[in-house]
């Protein structure tokens, strides 16, 4: 799986507590960027997709044959870069979309301290981002909300996906 949307929209903080719920292991694809990308959004500079693809083949590489269950935050904000995702794991991927207003994200990046990612490039990611499509594996699960609550909804709707529903 993979925990997708703009900065700040809580991948990590979901992604703990559901990989807990779930069993599974949580990776942050923050953790992943080669150091030239952090230094780059540490100044405030937006990445290019140029600057993106060796990042999101290193988090389809992540995704091969994974030990067990694994989630992994990713912003995956285009189309594109989800499709390279899959090219790269070469597995089904289900993409976890974590939607939230710049109102809300913003004031959430506000409040969070150490992270190099400065709320000023909050804009061009709201800019790049494209929601999944009805024909991609995903699910969308609104953020404004406490942060349980956002984990269960998660959870109802992999569970309706293995379920058909």
């Amino acid at each position: 799986m993979v925990l997708m949307g703009v900065a700040g929209c809580g991948k990590s903080t979901v992604g703990v507590m559901l990989a807990a719920r779930l069993g599974a292991a949580y990776l942050d694809g923050d953790d992943l960027h080669p150091s030239v990308n952090i230094e780059k959004m540490s100044r405030g500079v937006a990445l290019t997709d140029e600057d993106r693809w060796p990042w999101l083949t290193r988090v389809g590489e992540a995704l091969i044959k994974p030990e067990g269950p694994l989630i992994v935050g990713c912003s995956a904000l285009k189309r594109a870069y989800r499709d390279h995702i899959l090219e790269t794991a070469d597995a089904p991927v289900t993409f976890i979309h974590l939607a939230g207003t710049s109102d809300v994200i913003n004031a959430r990046m506000n409040d969070r301290k150490g992270h190099f990612m400065p709320p000023a490039l909050l804009a061009s990611q709201f800019a790049a981002l494209e929601p999944p499509e009805i024909n991609e594996k995903a699910i969308n699960v609104n953020i404004d909300r406490p942060l349980v609550s956002i984990v269960d909804t998660i959870v109802a709707q992999l569970e309706g996906m293995e379920n058909g529903k």
